[in-house]
């Protein structure tokens, strides 16, 4: 899973071309965009909320039922487009707000909604009854509808309606047909008038066999259809046939799509309105249906089975071969070991070539260079500081991969206030084709030296090595001036405590690979790990800071506990302060931990009120292994509120204060944390 935004495509040399990752090399692409808002009309992109995408649209209806409530006047709010998706939204939004008005009894402050039609009716495709009884009930509602009304133009609150009538509106919502995407037109795939990529009846492009498409972005040159969900959703399982058979060059098979299908168009106050055909029903039982068809199908993506950890086979590499390449990679499983395990010369020489590395002054030997080792230079006056760190893949993206590690390795190096200086990486690759194998490293390498470049650090040299999966190590050296040095043992009686990051990371990625985790989770959790700690760094130094460590596999008490030994001192710790990552409380409560977890967890001995603390389901979290995890300082209490401010500032949002230095009460004692 690669969570980028793709842009456009180069059909020639088959890549994809997405906004912040590098190209992604396909033999088969299949596409299933969906379809977008069609904004064409002058202002509408600026002017208007459109219905996609769905998460803007959810926090836009937010902010309109706050608006509601808070409004001195009944707000005036026009919808564009009567097709089903612009009535359902009409009739869903005005219940929902005339809800809560009338629990806040300011049903005063009810909003006036009207329906815009470009057509002579109102749900064109649907039947004659059903745009007759949509039409009593919409009457019924107050809402005013205006058929024959094509918006031609957009300003900030009002529209035009055939270029002459203008209405003005607190909130205009747009909901018209489906529009295209325009890079698969630019790219050079077959489309439609309206852009959307013309294939076959086996789902192939008619331009470009290679090339897949469905759903709405599809358009059936011999089966022209309505955009509706439904027939993405049936062209899913041909879809998944017909790309194994490409991949194996066997005979593709047709998909025909039906002439009607069953549309349920809720009322917003669970009632709903059926047709089929000239058919059509109505009734809350239907409404009951619906929701039911609904759940299920969403259960299908949120109820997965529970996974079972199997120990990485070394054996099964047969489906990595590539047809351009006549090598049977199931005669080489029992690889060489030792430098037979090497990755060949010529691979690494062609990546090696397209990275783009800083050159710094004080690097002497470098990787443009064919020396076994390279050379640096500390400044007088100066110190030498290392570390080396790595780990397995713990997401699908190599390039994110990348990233992550570097941000991870880069951190034990910021936590000490010094200037990253050279790099070298050590990476383990999947056995698989030379061309699959160089373009592995090649992502790999490239996320990991964006993020060394952006803290000035010189990629110097390496190791690759062939294993069972993709590993990633860095050893780093930095430069220091001694007497700004940050350690852990700086830490001084009436200093507050301040993390940079939220935790969670290791519940997270515990539940996620057992799928158990939500996607935006994740997503939150990867951007977290993503967000570098050099200006925190530099910010808790210029801030005064006496200690410093970053919060990484020993979870927060492990990393705590090695800077209260070192510092000879107490800590106050306060568990509702530390900032979680989005989900970490649902994880952890449901018992999703980290497989080190249970090792931080013998920690558990420095912290003197235990028993207590084992009353907050969420306590587990102090010990829940942190990857890429924020900076964990010390800082003067007159001067932490400018600090954090100034962390917030610089991106650091989560940035709290957690705890207190206190100083030693027993010396003997081993049990120094508080919470």
């Amino acid at each position: 899973l690669y969570h980028d935004e793709v842009v456009g495509l180069d059909l020639a040399n088959r890549k994809v071309f997405c906004r912040d990752r590098p190209a992604v090399s396909y033999d088969i692409l299949s596409i299933d965009i969906g379809s977008t808002p069609n904004l064409t009309v002058t202002g509408a992109a600026k002017h208007t909320l459109a219905i996609k995408p769905i998460v803007t649209l959810i926090e836009r209806l937010e902010g309109l039922k706050t608006r509601a409530l808070t409004s001195s006047y009944p707000l005036q709010i026009g919808v564009v487009g009567a097709g089903a998706a612009g009535v359902e939204l009409t009739l869903a939004v005005q219940f929902a707000v005339r809800q809560l008005l009338s629990k806040r009894g300011l049903l005063d402050n009810d909003p006036k909604f009207h329906l815009f039609s470009a057509t002579q009716n109102i749900l064109p495709t649907h039947n004659r009854l059903v745009r007759k009884k949509f039409e009593r009930i919409l009457r019924a509602r107050g809402v005013h509808i205006h058929v024959g009304a094509r918006v031609t133009a957009l300003e900030a609150g009002a529209l035009n309606v055939n270029d002459s009538n203008r209405f003005e509106f607190d909130e205009i919502l747009w909901a018209t047909e489906a529009g295209a995407q325009q890079w698969p037109a630019t790219a050079g795939l077959d489309v439609n008038s309206q852009g959307f990529i013309c294939v076959e009846d086996t789902l192939q492009s008619t331009s470009n066999p290679e090339v897949f498409a469905s759903g709405d972005i599809a358009s059936m040159v011999h089966h022209p259809r309505e955009k509706a969900g439904v027939f993405a959703v049936r062209q899913g399982p041909r879809l998944e046939v017909n790309l194994r058979q490409a991949l194996q060059g066997k005979p593709l098979k047709p998909f025909k799509p039906q002439r009607t299908f069953l549309s349920l168009v809720s009322t917003g106050d669970q009632y709903v309105i059926a047709s089929r055909g000239s058919l059509s029903l109505a009734g809350h039982w239907l409404w009951q249906l619906k929701n039911r068809i609904d759940q299920r199908f969403v259960r299908q993506f949120s109820d997965l089975p529970t996974m079972v950890q199997n120990v990485a086979n070394p054996r099964s590499f047969k489906a990595l071969a590539s047809t351009d390449v006549s090598l049977d990679l199931s005669k080489l499983t029992m690889r060489c070991g030792g430098c037979g395990s090497k990755v060949g010369s010529t691979l690494l020489d062609r990546v090696l070539t397209r990275l783009t590395t800083v050159k710094r002054d004080d690097v002497l030997v470098g990787l443009e260079a064919l020396d076994d080792a390279s050379m640096e230079q500390v400044p007088s006056g100066f110190a030498a500081v290392r570390t080396i760190d790595g780990f397995r893949s713990i997401i699908d993206d190599p390039y994110t991969f990348g990233q992550i590690t570097a941000v991870h390795c880069l951190g034990d190096i910021h936590a000490m206030g010094a200037e990253p200086q050279t790099a070298m990486a050590i990476v383990t690759l999947p056995l698989s084709t030379e061309t699959k194998m160089e373009l592995l490293l090649e992502e790999v390498l490239t996320g990991t030296v964006n993020v060394l470049n952006s803290t000035g650090t010189a990629l110097v040299g390496g190791h690759t090595t062939e294993g069972n999966e993709l590993f990633l190590g860095l050893a780093l050296s930095g430069i220091v001036e001694p007497a700004q040095v940050l350690r852990k043992s700086g830490m001084k009686p009436g200093n507050l405590l301040i993390l940079t990051k939220p935790l969670g990371i290791g519940t997270i990625f515990a539940a996620h690979m057992q799928l158990k985790a939500k996607g935006r989770w994740i997503d939150a959790a990867v951007r977290s790990m993503l967000q570098s700690s050099l200006a925190a760094s530099q910010c808790l130094r210029k801030h005064g800071a006496t200690a410093c460590t970053d919060v990484t596999g020993f979870g927060l008490v492990g990393h705590l506990g090695e800077m209260i030994r070192a510092s000879k001192v107490d800590v106050n710790l306060d568990l509702a302060a530390l900032p979680l990552l989005d989900g970490s409380r649902e994880t952890i409560v449901g018992g999703w931990l980290s497989s080190l977890h249970p090792q931080n967890f013998r920690l558990r001995k420095t912290i003197a009120n235990m028993e207590e603390v084992t009353s907050n389901p969420v306590y587990p979290i102090i010990f829940d292994p942190q990857t890429a995890g924020g900076l964990l300082a010390s800082v003067p209490s007159e001067r932490v509120n400018a600090c954090v401010a100034e962390l917030h500032t610089l991106g650091y949002i989560r940035t709290s204060v957690i705890g207190e230095v206190e100083s030693l009460s027993n010396r003997d004692a081993s049990i120094r944390i508080k919470i």
